[in-house]
């Protein structure tokens, strides 16, 4: 919307794909469904470029990539749709990589371990054993000292000071063997440590840092595998990114009943029955009563009159919309439409002032009036509403008469225009210019 076309050829192929989508249901639904599992892949893949990709990017990478085969499937049957089945790449090697190293819920961030898989490698899998037979060793330690010692009431605990030690109450403190070192004096009990419980200590406390350590080496490695593939990957994300465009604009083409509209380099705008897209949505229980738009031979300037809410910016923001979605390669809310492409859409539509900038509605108004008379070509489209409101009755008039008079008669101007007003004596132009109609 930001950039529409002026290549016909492009337009067109962008109108086949759409056409493709809106002619067959069962493949538009296949599309829409697929794409629903797919992240925004173009951004997945930039974070890892850069290097700030965490393993639920990676996960959410693999996921999307899974979609490809249905999606390319679905969209087999229509050559319209042919270059993005063969950008769309199912990259089989870097979904299994992932799918091989990375746990199915893993941490947000590697500030935490436990993002891969068991087996996927040996030197992790190593220290996590160790680790866990430490725990294993110290949690039942307390049973076999117990046995050992004869001391029933024999505690081991821990804490961050002294990390773990053994504790035994004064009155037992006769019976301690002769391995327990003492750490520290409490006012009835004694705390001990021995040789094994130090070395196990270490074997714990130190698995996490190693364990961080190992992952977060393992997951740059496997980012750079999958960096590898990164300009594959962003052809399928701009590929995605199309097929997804043309799905929504198929699908809001079937469900609106728009049309697909004949475009042309030739100087000609028809409409037939067309709708306002957004204002037909808002209605609620009534219809939206549609309107033709046709310029003549020769024609250049509608004149549209009418009392307050008669539709008279309706109609002329519609033709606007439908030119300017005819141009992003959409199908448009009307019967008909043959609309010869626009170079740029002018409007001149509201009222407002920029009181903070030093200038009133009016100067407002002729700032932008002035911008469109200066920039405007005779393949441009103006929209313009009011003007002259601004300001006094015999002032406003005079300036719209005097722009109408110049749009239709300067050798480089000529543009399609639709001028909505309330000055009625401006229909006499009509019989004064033969570009002019009311």
């Amino acid at each position: 919307i930001g950039q529409p076309l002026l290549d016909l050829d492009h337009l067109e192929a962008r109108l086949d794909a759409v056409a493709a989508l809106h002619g067959s249901g069962t493949a538009r639904a296949a599309v829409r469904d697929a794409l629903r599992q797919v992240s925004d892949l173009e951004r997945l893949v930039n974070r890892l470029l850069v290097g700030r990709a965490g393993p639920r990017d990676l996960l959410a990478l693999a996921g999307s990539l899974e979609a490809v085969p249905a999606l390319r499937e679905s969209i087999a049957f229509a050559e319209a749709l042919s270059g993005m089945h063969e950008a769309l790449d199912p990259c089989p090697d870097v979904v299994a990589l992932i799918g091989q190293a990375i746990v199915d819920d893993p941490p947000a961030t590697l500030s935490a371990p436990g993002v891969f898989r068991h087996g996927y490698s040996p030197e992790l899998d190593q220290v996590i054993a160790a680790s866990r037979d430490a725990k294993e060793w110290v949690a039942g330690l307390e049973e076999t000292e117990r046995e050992d010692t004869g001391i029933k009431s024999l505690k081991v605990g821990f804490n961050k000071v002294f990390g773990y030690y053994i504790e035994v109450s004064k009155a037992n403190t006769g019976r301690v063997p002769d391995r327990y070192i003492r750490k520290q004096t409490l006012v009835n009990a004694e705390r001990y440590i021995t040789p094994d419980l130090k070395e196990y200590e270490s074997l714990i406390l130190n698995a996490e840092e190693r364990l961080l350590e190992i992952e977060e080496r393992l997951f740059a490695e496997l980012c750079n595998s999958v960096r590898a593939h990164a300009e594959t990957l962003l052809r399928t994300a701009r590929a995605l990114a199309h097929l997804d465009v043309f799905a929504s604009l198929a699908e809001v083409a079937a469900r609106e009943k728009y049309v697909r509209p004949a475009l042309t380099d030739e100087d000609v705008l028809t409409i037939r029955d067309g709708r306002h897209p957004v204002v037909e949505k808002t209605l609620r229980g009534e219809r939206f009563v549609p309107n033709d738009t046709h310029f003549d031979e020769g024609e250049r300037l509608h004149i549209i009159t009418g009392p307050n809410m008669a539709g008279k910016s309706t109609i002329i923001r519609q033709v606007a919309l439908i030119v300017l979605m005819a141009q992003i390669g959409s199908f448009v809310p009307a019967r008909e439409a043959t609309i010869g492409l626009a170079d740029r859409i002018f409007t001149r539509i509201g009222a407002q002032d920029a009181i903070h900038a030093g200038q009133s509605t009016f100067m407002v108004e002729m700032i932008e009036a002035a911008n469109i008379l200066n920039n405007a070509t005779p393949r441009s489209l103006l929209i313009l509403d009011e003007i002259g409101r601004g300001t006094s009755t015999y002032d406003g008039l005079s300036i719209a008469w005097a722009i109408i008079e110049y749009l239709h008669s300067h050798p480089k101007l000529k543009p399609f225009t639709l001028f909505a007003t309330h000055y009625h004596e401006l229909t006499e132009l009509a019989d004064m210019l033969p570009g002019v109609r009311n």
